[in-house]
């Protein structure tokens, strides 16, 4: 494997960490989205799912997102009779976002981020030296 190779494996996982960053933040920023009308659904949490794919170009397999899927767990229930969205008996169907398992799944994605940046700025290191070498 050549080092350009290296550089690509990282940038892929790095675009799928992007991606899976970006539908944390979009489920935080839903965490309290409620439905509009009574007993309406409110904002379901969404999932990425990754996959490995053989890039024929470069000969390696890397990482991309296959799909982003909702959450189809049940979503939880709070007694709030003055809320537009609440049902007859008075309540309201919340968003099923766990705050606290989104910010450990961004310190996930943001570790593998930092892995993929630090084996990229070694790669590009490596290349700087070898080009030295051949002057």
């Amino acid at each position: 494997m050549n080092l350009t190779t290296t550089l690509d494996i990282s940038a892929h996982g790095m675009s799928a960490q992007t991606t899976r960053l970006r539908v944390i933040a979009e489920n935080i920023a839903n965490s309290a989205t409620t439905g509009s009308t009574p007993g309406s659904d409110p904002y379901r949490r969404k999932t990425v799912v990754f996959s490995n794919t053989l890039n024929e170009a470069l000969g390696v397999t890397t990482v991309g997102v296959r799909q982003i899927a909702p959450d189809m767990s049940a979503f939880p229930q709070r007694f709030d009779p003055g809320n537009p969205a609440a049902d007859a008996n008075g309540y309201v169907k919340t968003p099923n976002v766990n705050s606290f398992v989104e910010v450990m799944d961004m310190k996930e994605a943001e570790r593998s981020y930092s892995a993929n940046m630090s084996a990229m700025e070694t790669t590009r290191s490596m290349m700087s030296r070898t080009i030295d070498l051949l002057k």
